[in-house]
């Protein structure tokens, strides 16, 4: 019998989102039922892919799909494919002197560590990292400029963590890409739209399972037929280290169904779910709360706090921590004096929780 007390676990309220290091998402009953199929039958594996990977591609108006143990893995493996084209010697050698064309430019500014840095997979597909503009700004001219005849892809991250102003838009990449016939591969880990950056132009679009789709540890790579059966490919490669198991393959496709089908939480909810806990906050002496928008501009709602007493921010959020439940929340501002608290995986007991041990803290 699984419980929390078998292990010596300490309980968690997840007010910081869809989080690696907090195990992303909740699955649905229908997605725990898909992967209790997956780990109760036997496939030939090859095929299952080949066929959840065209059934996504369907559903998703793409050319094909590859479902893949992570978006990190899926950035690996797309650059790795991108680099060999089908080659079984790369497959084989992924790190060959006999291939030279390896050249990844990605903005400056999109080079981020989001648990690890963007460079470490690009260097893990095979690819060298070539920067495109400055930490602050990065146009299509920049990203033009750095292309030369050892480009093989241009990447781009489309996420919070990410430098926002004066950065060029998907289209644009898209734009330059085609005219410098090289391939735009795009990482949208966390996004919540499945159509769009495909729509924009971009031949490869990477997802997280586990993040806006909320299904378990997958991810995928959805794209033009070439590119994706050269990524298919890698599972003789490098991701052979990567593999993701018959029941999470299964889980993945069932929640991406079930996402297109339903869609996830507006922002509208919960905005309205918050606003009782930014009532109770701006009751306490030393915060102050308000209801803010995504960094990114996704259409996600956050409890915005401002420590304003005697305790600092990392403080607050250290004693959280501390006890049982942990409290987790966003600490990207801490150093700004300021706590987000993101409600997609609290519910109102957990809300409430979060409130009175705020009251705790402060008094």
């Amino acid at each position: 019998m699984i419980s929390i007390e078998k292990f010596g676990l300490k309980e968690v309220i997840n007010a910081s989102g869809r989080m690696t290091i907090l195990g992303v998402s909740k699955v649905s009953e229908r997605v725990m039922e898909a992967q209790r199929f997956g780990g109760e039958h036997f496939f030939e594996m090859s095929e299952l892919m080949i066929r959840t990977g065209e059934y996504l591609a369907n559903l998703l108006k793409t050319e094909d799909a590859q479902v893949v143990s992570s978006a990190s893995a899926g950035i690996a493996q797309s650059v790795a494919a991108i680099i060999g084209k089908g080659d079984s010697y790369h497959v084989y050698h992924p790190y060959t002197s006999r291939i030279t064309k390896r050249q990844i430019v990605i903005p400056k500014g999109h080079n981020v560590d989001y648990g690890t840095p963007v460079e470490v997979m690009i260097q893990q597909g095979g690819g060298t990292v070539v920067e495109a503009g400055y930490a602050n700004m990065c146009s299509a001219e920049h990203v033009a400029s750095m292309l030369t005849e050892q480009t093989a892809a241009i990447l781009y991250i489309k996420s919070h963590h990410t430098v926002q102003k004066s950065m060029l838009s998907v289209t644009e990449a898209a734009k330059v890409a085609k005219k410098h016939q090289v391939p735009l591969i795009v990482d949208a880990a966390a996004e919540e739209d499945l159509f769009k950056y495909s729509q924009a132009g971009a031949d490869l679009v990477i997802y997280s399972g586990a993040k806006a789709i909320e299904g378990p540890s997958a991810g995928l790579v959805a794209g033009k037929k070439n590119y994706v059966e050269w990524v298919r490919l890698q599972s003789k490669g490098i991701g052979r280290s990567m593999k993701i198991g018959k029941d999470n393959v299964l889980g993945f496709t069932q929640a991406v169904e079930d996402y297109l089908a339903h869609g996830s939480e507006s922002g509208e909810a919960m905005k309205q779910r918050l606003r009782p806990f930014i009532t109770a906050v701006n009751q306490m002496d030393g915060l102050k709360a308000k209801i803010v928008q995504d960094s990114a501009g996704r259409d996600i709602f956050r409890g915005s706090v401002k420590v304003t007493g005697k305790k600092s921010a990392k403080e607050v959020i250290a004693e959280l921590k501390k006890e049982n439940p942990a409290i987790y929340t966003r600490e990207y501002q801490a150093n700004n004096g300021i706590i987000e608290f993101d409600v997609r995986s609290v519910n109102e007991q957990e809300r409430d929780r979060i409130s009175q041990r705020l009251k705790e803290i402060m008094e």
